[in-house]
């Protein structure tokens, strides 16, 4: 009987698709399943995506964010938008194993950035 995989679920601004990749690859190659944003919304206008479609995908990676065991943040340059501020308060929330990319941000700006207006 094999042992049961890892499941992680990346997070991180679409800003940064290649450290996506790079992530995706580094920890299937660790053995680990890997769950990760279905677009790169960074050119929503681009896709032509509705705020209603937008939220609808926020809530998917919510989803994907339940079904793994840890996620990983991609926190390039210390950056974090609102929108990856809300997947970690949810991961924390749901007591997930939080790994990051770079050095951790702490919970109280996480919390300040994901009630921040966007704009």
């Amino acid at each position: 009987m094999s042992k049961k995989r890892t499941i992680v679920c990346l997070c991180g601004s679409t800003r940064f698709m290649d450290v996506f990749q790079e992530a995706n690859l580094r920890e299937t190659l660790a053995g680990k399943i890997v769950l990760s944003v279905g677009c790169n919304t960074k050119s929503d206008a681009m896709l032509g995506l509705s705020e209603g479609t937008k939220t609808e995908l926020d809530a998917l990676h919510k989803d994907k964010i339940d079904l793994a065991d840890q996620v990983l943040i991609l926190n390039v340059g210390g950056y974090i938008g609102q929108s990856t501020a809300s997947e970690i308060l949810h991961a924390w929330r749901t007591n997930k194993q939080i790994c990051w990319l770079e050095e951790p941000i702490p919970l109280e700006v996480i919390v300040k950035i994901s009630e921040s207006e966007v704009g």
